[in-house]
């Protein structure tokens, strides 16, 4: 196993961890924006105003990503295990 396949290797690994993640993080975001603009419109400033929102944004992404994500991660699992022989010896 050279430097370039382990490099490689690594680069499928942080790239389907950033694509698992993804979604996750972008629906987040998009709530903490939104609640962040709602609280400055409203001069609100409620700490729990803050998580309570995301928190519940992010397990309704997770239910509605999960299978995806649960693939995704499979696919790359089933990859390094079909190929481990390579990378071993």
């Amino acid at each position: 196993m050279n430097a370039e396949s382990v490099i490689s290797l690594a680069e499928q690994g942080v790239y389907t961890t950033i694509v698992i993640c993804g979604p996750l993080l972008l629906v987040a975001l998009i709530v903490g924006l939104l609640v962040s603009i709602f609280q400055a419109t409203t001069q609100i400033q409620e700490q729990t105003l803050a998580f309570i929102p995301k928190i519940v944004a992010v397990l309704v992404g997770l239910v509605f990503f999960g299978p995806w994500m649960l693939g995704t991660l499979l696919s790359y699992a089933m990859d390094i295990f079909t190929n481990l022989t390579r990378f071993v010896g």
